[in-house]
C-alpha cells in the first residue's frame, strides 16, 4: 500500500500539460514504442527540469531499449532531484548489472532495499542482507 502511494506522488506531473507529456511516454512505451517515449519523456524533462519522475521514466523506456548509459545518466539526474526514490535507485542497480558494473549495482540495490526491505530486487544481492536494515 505504501508503495502504491509513493508511485502515486511521484506520477503527480507538476501541471496538466506535464501530466499530459507523461501519460503519453508511458503509454508509449507499454506498447514498445520506446523511441517515442523517449522524445516525449525528453520534452517533459525540457519543460520540467526539476521533476525527478520525467527522468526516471526516460530512464526506463532508455533501460528497455538496452541503453544502459543513458539510463544511467538520467536515473543519477533523478537521484540528484529526489536522493530517496527508491524507483530510480533500483533502477539505478538494474542498469549498472546491464552495464557490468555488478559492484557499483549492489551498492544501489542495497541502498533501494535499505529504504523498502520488501523490493522484488532484494532477490539480486550476491549476498544476503543482515538485521542492518
Amino acid at each position: 500500500m505504501l508503495s502504491q502511494q509513493l508511485w502515486e506522488l511521484w506520477l503527480d506531473a507538476p501541471d496538466a500539460l506535464a501530466q499530459e507529456m507523461l501519460d503519453e511516454g508511458m503509454s508509449q512505451r507499454s506498447i514498445y514504442d520506446f523511441l517515442g517515449a523517449r522524445e516525449t519523456l525528453t520534452r517533459l524533462v525540457d519543460y520540467c527540469p526539476d521533476y525527478a519522475e520525467g527522468y526516471n521514466q526516460r530512464a526506463f523506456a532508455s533501460y528497455l531499449a538496452q541503453d544502459f548509459e543513458a539510463a544511467l545518466a538520467d536515473l543519477n539526474v533523478a537521484l540528484e532531484i529526489m536522493p530517496n526514490h527508491i524507483a530510480a535507485l533500483s533502477g539505478k542497480g538494474l542498469t549498472l548489472l546491464g552495464l557490468g558494473r555488478d559492484e557499483e549495482a549492489q551498492e544501489a540495490l542495497r541502498a533501494a532495499v535499505k529504504m523498502n526491505p520488501w523490493l522484488q530486487e532484494r532477490a539480486l544481492l550476491t549476498e544476503p542482507m543482515g538485521t542492518d536494515l
